[in-house]
């Protein structure tokens, strides 16, 4: 075991191992905690005692979490010093039990690092950001029918432009970047005809590999084999009718993930097709079946005609056997949509998403709004997880003005260490956590934020620390 200077682990407890990227879990594991600044110094108390009762109601003493206390953010710079928003320290203490929980970290102004909770994902390469988006009954909403979106987001959380290579307007390097990609680069690309940058823009870099898309769409897929039947379908989201070797490479990635090794337990929504074609009319031709599967057959060249009839024919040969005569509909369905579209369909027709994969801005993006959805970001958990080290977070910001007023809502990172406890394998404690705040908010014991919102409003809503004495007590 590490010997560090300025944190004490606890004296007993185990390390969570990992297996093929699942966590070994003992039943009394050390898990770090980060408080996090601002309101962390509320919310995080009222999380610790809701876990802490869960496991106690669930397991009595054969189960207990020995916490570790840890530091980032501005409760790193007063603990270390000036500057040490993430010390050494607490990349060592996560490394070595491989299970943490934090509140919400300030992102230093300036220079240094751009933010913590990237640097977090990208130290350990935590490369699935999971963030389910579920309603519970009672929870002020924008929506008529907020009840109706439930989706868990799947988002890339390493690549993109979030790596963060990218060069400054005006500098040496980016217009040395600028003429090389005009002169040499984009000249040589026939596909780019004579477009040309513009000498005073900035450049960044928006990285999609083979590797981060598939290792992000093989998690989606396993979490939807783990649903119910009804709930098995997952939605790569891109751009890829714009940005066709990235977003679009995505997509390509995800179906062949799919289609090669989770062959027995997906369809792709094309292939679903194609088999229902001819369930329904076994003696229907590969043109007529084309014709049904490709918007616009009859005004695609000859070549491309026959491209598509080949495709019907070789997925009747790889695949009616196995899947067709209905047997398609018990497989994971995975599909896939432009990401402006999508941004409609979960206000519009949000019953017919439910694990959505996607590249890491639109992921960004798509999560915050599913979020609004079904009561905003006081109420949306989020787990950053990779296959040697998992983070559960608050997705919300520090709030300053709030911290220690013993006021805000502390539901977010609540139901993130529900999330925690589930990847955990404590599901029975899980449950229980979800049971509470769900029977708190239908009771309307509530926090400020959700009180006012709530027709009628609340007159005296809960302190945090008492939003966590409800849930317990609904246990």
């Amino acid at each position: 075991m590490t010997e560090y200077q300025k944190i004490i682990p606890p004296e007993k407890g185990e390390r969570i191992t990992f297996e093929d990227g699942k966590p070994i879990v003992p039943n009394y594991p050390v898990i770090p905690f980060i408080r996090g600044d601002g309101t962390g110094v509320d919310i995080w108390p009222a999380t610790q005692k809701v876990i802490d009762a869960a496991v106690q109601t669930a397991y009595g003493d054969s189960r207990q979490i020995n916490w570790f206390k840890i530091y980032a953010g501005d409760e790193a710079c007063a603990h270390y010093g000036t500057f040490q928003y993430l010390p050494a320290e607490t990349i060592q203490a996560i490394s070595e039990y491989g299970v943490a929980i934090k509140g919400p970290l300030t992102t230093p102004v300036g220079g240094g690092i751009r933010s913590l909770n990237v640097a977090l994902r990208q130290i350990f390469d935590l490369y699935a950001c999971v963030r389910p988006c579920k309603y519970y009954s009672g929870t002020p909403s924008p929506h008529k029918h907020p009840e109706r979106l439930d989706v868990i987001v799947y988002r890339e959380n390493t690549e993109d432009i979030y790596l963060g290579v990218e060069w400054h307007e005006g500098t040496e390097a980016c217009q040395k970047l600028i003429q090389y990609l005009n002169e040499t680069m984009i000249p040589n690309s026939p596909e780019l005809g004579e477009k040309q940058i513009r000498l005073d823009s900035g450049i960044g870099i928006k990285p999609i590999s083979k590797t981060g898309s598939q290792r992000l769409v093989r998690r989606a897929i396993e979490h939807a084999l783990r649903l119910p039947k009804e709930k098995q379908t997952v939605t790569l989201v891109h751009k890829g009718n714009i940005m066709k070797y990235t977003e679009g490479a995505f997509r390509d990635w995800g179906y062949e993930l799919a289609t090669t090794e989770f062959r027995q337990e997906c369809i792709t929504e094309r292939e679903s097709w194609i088999l229902s074609n001819k369930e329904a009319d076994p003696d229907l031709s590969l043109d007529a079946n084309a014709r049904m599967v490709e918007p616009g057959y009859d005004s695609l060249t000859p070549q491309r005609q026959e491209e598509v009839c080949q495709e019907v024919q070789g997925v009747l040969d790889a695949i009616w056997e196995t899947h067709g005569n209905g047997q398609w509909q018990e497989k994971v369905m995975v599909n896939d949509r432009i990401a402006d579209s999508i941004f409609q369909q979960i206000q519009t027709r949000p019953g017919e998403y439910s694990i959505l994969a996607t590249t890491n801005l639109n992921g960004d993006y798509l999560s915050d709004a599913a979020a609004a959805v079904v009561g905003g970001l006081g109420m949306a958990p989020g787990a950053n997880i990779g296959d040697k080290a998992a983070i559960f977070e608050a997705t919300h910001g520090t709030a300053p003005k709030h911290a220690g007023l013993d006021r805000i809502n502390p539901g977010s990172l609540i139901l993130s260490g529900l999330m925690m406890l589930e990847y955990l394998g404590w599901q029975e404690a899980a449950d229980l956590m979800r049971q509470g705040v769900a029977t708190a908010i239908a009771n309307r014991e509530v926090t400020y934020d959700l009180a006012r919102m709530m027709d009628p409003p609340v007159d005296k809503p809960l302190k945090c620390s008492e939003f966590a004495e409800a849930i317990i007590s609904h246990f």
